[in-house]
């Protein structure tokens, strides 16, 4: 039985405005991980696709890049993903794009690869949000182990944000008297208290709060406050 790598569009690295994209149809190492994505951003049209098929060997769809300007065109979010980037470009450069992504509402797990062994450097990548730094050339086992510890990463990123959404839309349930009077009582306040607050009657306040509980889906007190943080509110008041 023959298995193949099937590669589309790679041009010479002077071609700034290419992308290569990669699907595999079968290899000999693992199983295909179609649910998993590396994106490789690297100027060197040689190492690009050795890296290329290091990766679809161990079962990954790749896309490439030849410019972090190209990436930030064409890239397309999804789960569980992760980049490899190389630091050294004619244009933007690694580490201008690495500041970009940690701007991001969500952003992929980054693997920095550099021809410099340089300390400082390597500091920077990290300070900047990069998960991991591998100096060129980077030995095949390491890269590998790399991209799965960054592919973890992202499975645990995309698992929060998918509770993070559900939270939200529970939330979304609440009046807005409702999710005020929520605050308070994740605040610490009693239920009289907040009824001489708002100028409504103690019984008006745990009608809205059995009500709070019933449209979130919370069981607790406790669960209520997880649900709450889950979405980076605060409840200070």
């Amino acid at each position: 039985m023959s298995h193949s790598i099937v590669s589309f569009g790679v041009r010479d690295r002077s071609d700034r405005g290419n992308r290569q994209s990669s699907n595999i149809h079968g290899n000999r190492k693992s199983a295909v991980k179609f649910d998993e994505k590396i994106v490789i951003v690297e100027d060197n049209y040689f190492v690009r696709n050795d890296l290329v098929a290091l990766l679809q060997g161990h079962g990954w769809e790749v896309d490439a890049f030849a410019s972090c300007e190209d990436f930030l065109i064409h890239h397309e979010r999804r789960p569980n993903t992760c980049v490899v980037l190389d630091i050294h470009f004619p244009g933007m450069g690694g580490l201008e794009l690495l500041g970009q992504l940690r701007e991001l509402p969500t952003s992929p797990p980054v693997v920095v690869l550099s021809g410099s062994s340089a300390v400082s450097e390597a500091v920077r990548a990290m300070k900047k949000g990069a998960v991991d730094f591998i100096e060129k050339p980077a030995p095949h086992d390491l890269l590998v182990a790399s991209v799965r510890r960054a592919l973890a990463v992202a499975k645990r990123g995309d698992e929060a944000l998918e509770a993070r959404d559900a939270a939200l839309d529970h939330l979304k349930r609440l009046t807005p008297r409702q999710a005020e009077i929520m605050t308070l009582v994740l605040a610490g306040h009693p239920s009289k208290n907040i009824a001489a607050d708002l100028g409504i009657s103690q019984r008006t306040v745990e009608n809205h709060r059995a009500a709070i509980m019933f449209r979130t889906g919370a069981r607790s007190l406790p669960a209520l406050a997880r649900l709450a943080m889950s979405t980076q509110k605060t409840f200070d008041h």
